[in-house]
């Protein structure tokens, strides 16, 4: 099972493993102060898409189609992902303010899509 959650929500008993999936770590927040189980920078988007979608929801889509394809190419970094998931929660790590257009929900989707 895989959800999403905000870096500043609380942790629950129900997160399984913790995965922060930025390439930047989260504003305001000390690395003592995260409760996560492993950081995989190389998962987020590239700088250039980061930059280029801007948290913008009119570039959702196309934002969306750009993040698969960076992820197509590079199935080791998101396959281990989807193997803890198939065992338990896994929870997926983010830090935009927007909790329906971020790169966890893209990502949950993705790996939900490719079993």
């Amino acid at each position: 099972m895989i959800q999403i959650k905000r870096v500043y929500d609380e942790r629950e008993s129900t997160d399984g493993m913790r995965v922060l999936v930025e390439r930047l770590w989260p504003r305001g927040i000390r690395k003592d102060d995260l409760p996560l189980d492993e950081w995989l920078k190389e998962v987020a988007p590239s700088d250039g898409l980061r930059r280029w979608f801007a948290h913008d929801p009119a570039k959702w889509e196309e934002f969306r189609r750009r993040y698969f394809t960076e992820l197509d190419a590079k199935p080791e970094v998101w396959q281990s992902l989807r193997e803890t998931a198939r065992r338990g929660a896994v929870t997926l790590l983010y830090s935009a303010r927007d909790t329906e257009h971020n790169n966890a929900r893209a990502l949950k989707e993705y790996l939900e899509q490719h079993p």
